[in-house]
């Protein structure tokens, strides 16, 4: 890893050659300084905070043996006041999004709190090289969070919020698992406690999800595009083919998880029902919409997703597929094991499944009773693993949006149920 610290050690010593005198630092910037594990500070434009930063913050690639070497992470900083609470984002993929100057997490705005962003281990330019996947672990990736926020600590004394969505929410509930007292509060999006690399609880939720008349017509319109295959996989193939993408599989097999996918995708993002052409559709009418919910490059192979996919088989856990009422029509036999042939990297695909993860969270919310607030859709898959079943407890709470999806929040809430939040919220943090 000698490469990796001399990288960090010369941008700490371009950062120190730079022209500005101290004198002309912020605050904020003079207190950036002093954190020994920044090697880069860089502003930001932002509409929304009165200074905004992107930092390079030196972690160890492994938190128990730091010998093993460093990598560089992406956080950013994002500032309202040293008096307000702060909201570090959990992110469980890359932060690029968040150098957007018009972006702020929904917490940070409705509490009117500093923000730290966290761009998870692997992803992005928080990627190690080379990459060795052993050390991309829930563990190291708590202990990322565990050392930015007792770094950050030093210029924001206040209360502290940690929050993420989707895999975000599952790395803040892992975070509040393995130290549970960094932060004072806890609210996990949409976050999936999995069991197993194919969990088992999915597939009978997407068979009760909503009324039997939209499940219906969500099944019809795979046994169509099923049933249309000789004359729709040539389609398929010519766009995979110009968009460039690779597969572990033949692309008639590729054809068929695309299909399954589908239902999950649809409820997953909240697409109407309605929105389904009829199955008496032309044949583009039909690729375009299958194309349009279930993207087959989400199964390429060194997918941009390729490092939660290693998770996900490792220890978060996954969903399968339900085959039962397409076997007729497709070209696969089983879908038992896709993740690990269609996803993973070759020296990967024997990987086995540890249990301690979920094992561990699930001991600790019995256990405790962390102030912690789980946001959830009614109708998405994911909800079918969430944190539904905690009860009797006074501080962990959670919130179901009727209807709602994975892009559920405080603000897509029933007004009651919001009102219920923030309340919650503000008491915390007094």
């Amino acid at each position: 890893m000698k490469s990796l610290r001399t990288h960090c050690t010369a941008l700490l010593l371009f950062a120190l050659l730079l022209p500005a005198s101290l004198s002309a630092q912020t605050a904020l910037q003079q207190k950036l300084s002093k954190i020994s594990a920044i090697t880069e500070v860089k502003p930001l434009e932002s509409t929304e905070f009165s200074e905004k930063y992107v930092t390079r913050f030196t972690q160890p690639l492994d938190h128990r043996q730091p010998g093993k070497g460093n990598f560089c992470q992406r956080v950013i900083v994002s500032h309202v006041g040293f008096d307000r609470p702060t909201v570090i984002v959990t992110e469980g993929y890359g932060a690029a999004y968040a150098l957007n100057s018009k972006y702020r997490e929904e917490l940070s705005k409705l509490l009117d709190a500093n923000m730290i962003f966290v761009e998870h281990r692997y992803f992005l330019e928080s990627t190690p090289e080379p990459r060795d996947w052993q050390y991309l672990t829930a563990e190291n990736s708590a202990g990322d969070l565990h050392a930015v926020t007792t770094a950050f600590k030093d210029i924001y004394p206040g209360k502290w919020i940690a929050t993420g969505i989707s895999k975000g929410g599952q790395t803040a509930l892992l975070y509040r698992t393995f130290y549970p007292d960094d932060v004072d509060v806890s609210v996990p999006y949409v976050a999936p406690l999995c069991y197993a690399v194919e969990d088992g609880r999915h597939e009978p939720f997407l068979r009760k999800v909503s009324t039997g008349k939209d499940r219906r017509k969500i099944t019809d319109f795979q046994l169509e595009v099923l049933k249309r295959k000789t004359s729709l996989l040539p389609r398929f193939e010519k766009y995979c083919t110009e968009q460039g993408y690779k597969f572990h599989a033949p692309i008639d097999e590729i054809y068929d998880y695309s299909v399954l996918e589908y239902s999950f995708a649809l409820w997953q993002w909240g697409t109407p029902v309605d929105n389904i052409p009829p199955v008496t559709a032309t044949d583009e009418a039909l690729m375009a919409h299958l194309l349009a919910i279930s993207d087959p490059s989400y199964f390429t192979a060194d997918s941009s997703n390729l490092s939660f996919f290693v998770q996900a088989a490792r220890e978060l856990g996954y969903y399968g597929y339900d085959i039962r009422p397409f076997k007729k029509y497709l070209s696969i036999k089983s879908a038992k094991g896709y993740l690990h042939r269609l996803m993973l990297p070759e020296e990967l695909k024997d990987m086995p499944f540890d249990k301690t993860l979920s094992k561990k969270i699930t001991k600790f919310l019995k256990k405790n009773d962390p102030k912690m607030i789980f946001i959830y859709g009614e109708n998405d898959p994911w909800t079918a693993a969430g944190v539904t079943w905690l009860k009797g407890k006074k501080n962990t709470r959670v919130f179901i949006q009727p209807g709602g999806s994975h892009l559920a929040r405080i603000g897509t809430l029933p007004e009651k149920e919001k009102a219920e939040v923030i309340k919650l919220l503000n008491e915390w943090l007094q």
